[in-house]
């Protein structure tokens, strides 16, 4: 990739420097290695519901249903220790590889995170949830002696429905990842990650939550072939102001509106601040209107992106509400287009993702919260890694008013990711990798 000479100071999600002078390279997630490590365990960290396995044998819940007469009381909880160590026999590669589980909640829940070779000597990440459901499968029919009749039925509890659904339907053993057949398009893995699974991930942090989307976003152009050439800077940029707090643009600017300010006065405050840094300079006038030029399109479009969060973050922090954030992703933009004559976030395309996202969360269609979205939805890829760190952001301040709320959809995740460094505080440790 190309060395950058420009640098950006990172400050932490209270507004204190962590690291000054990192040139923009250092935070590319081809280079750094917190990033790199995010990246790595999402792909070879699967969840196992060991707990959930045997509420559901109990009653017979498989998949997405009840089948009376195939309940199994098994004491698995009884034997958690036995069934931990074979699960790791199986899994590892060879002895004393990174093969690695974690227990949480008493061992009722567990992290598997399975050895790199099985990753690296596979065609996709599916090599991770096939290998642990099997195991998980093997070792409880192993451990409890479970015949031929009944094996079926500990298959179920952890495969879910597959194989006659194309996804593990109800599956007790569960990766952040969906299947690739899920994907919208080539390179999307990263990005089909819902926004409620962030936020629990993040613990309700609206500055960490949108940094861990912002990287796995970002993460996903560079794979998808967006951020080759030119277009690297671009979306490092971008990536730097909004996701990772550089300079302390976003926090700056809640702060100087969080109190009375409104997504108007965010743009305000951005429009100084672009002009105070030499971003953008007083061009021609029309009439009464003054136009705003810049020699430096892709900084100002972090800026704007930046700004992008800062309204989220002001609007929707103050109604505690996510349903906001697409009026607020649409119309923040548009009154910066309407100041400065310049093009807003990604150029447009992030007003063109919240029209269509305003319609399908909560208009006439309604078919679902903000919560539930992500960056492979129909509706939500379009903007390059800038619009699905907002609603994370949104997500994290509202205070119930969704359909779907994080803590419904996605505890699972803060009882496990949640628990891992770079999964809850990414700003950090992003800047301790640069």
């Amino acid at each position: 990739m190309a060395k950058y000479t420009e640098t950006i100071d990172l400050y932490s999600d209270d507004g204190k420097l962590l690291k000054s002078g990192v040139t923009l390279d250092r935070i590319s997630p081809l280079v750094n290695p917190a990033t790199g490590k995010i990246i790595d365990l999402t792909k070879r960290t699967i969840s196992v519901n060991l707990g959930g396995i045997q509420d559901a044998l109990k009653v017979g819940k498989l998949g997405k249903g009840k089948i009376k007469g195939r309940e199994l009381n098994l004491p698995i909880m009884e034997n958690k220790d036995a069934i931990v160590a074979k699960i790791k026999e199986m899994i590892q590669v060879e002895e004393g590889d990174d093969t690695e589980i974690l227990e949480f909640n008493g061992g009722k829940l567990l992290l598997v995170q399975v050895p790199t070779k099985r990753l690296v000597n596979a065609s996709t990440y599916d090599a991770a949830i096939t290998s642990v459901a099997a195991a998980t499968t093997f070792s409880i029919v192993d451990q409890f002696n479970i015949d031929a009749f009944n094996a079926s039925t500990v298959k179920a509890a952890c495969w879910g429905s597959y194989p006659h659904t194309q996804d593990m339907e109800g599956a007790l053993v569960t990766s952040i990842l969906t299947i690739p057949q899920n994907n919208e398009g080539i390179g999307y893995a990263l990005r089909n990650i819902p926004v409620n699974h962030t936020v629990m991930m993040t613990g309700r942090n609206a500055l960490q939550g949108a940094a861990l989307s912002s990287t796995l976003e970002t993460a996903g152009i560079f794979e998808m072939g967006s951020a080759v050439g030119p277009f690297e800077r671009a979306q490092l940029l971008a990536y730097a102001y909004q996701g990772l707090n550089a300079n302390n643009m976003v926090y700056d600017l809640v702060k100087a509106n969080g109190e009375t300010g409104t997504v108007g006065t965010v743009v305000q405050s951005l429009v100084e601040r672009a002009i105070e840094d030499k971003v953008i300079a007083p061009g021609k006038k029309g009439g009464y209107f003054q136009f705003y030029d810049t020699k430096d399109p892709m900084l100002w479009n972090a800026y704007a992106a930046a700004g992008t969060m800062a309204a989220t973050i002001v609007n929707c922090g103050a109604g505690r509400f996510a349903q906001a954030v697409s009026a607020t992703l649409l119309y923040f933009n548009d009154l910066l287009e309407h100041e400065t004559g310049l093009p807003s976030t990604d150029y447009g395309r992030v007003m063109g993702t919240a029209v269509g996202f305003s319609f399908f969360s909560h208009s006439i269609y309604g078919g679902g919260g903000p919560g539930i979205f992500n960056g492979n939805h129909v509706v939500t890829r379009h903007a390059n890694g800038v619009a699905i760190p907002c609603v994370v952001a949104a997500a994290a301040l509202d205070a119930g008013t969704q359909m779907f709320s994080p803590e419904s959809t996605s505890k699972l995740f803060a009882d496990t990711y949640g628990k891992i460094d770079v999964f809850n505080k990414p700003i950090n440790q992003i800047a301790n990798g640069a």
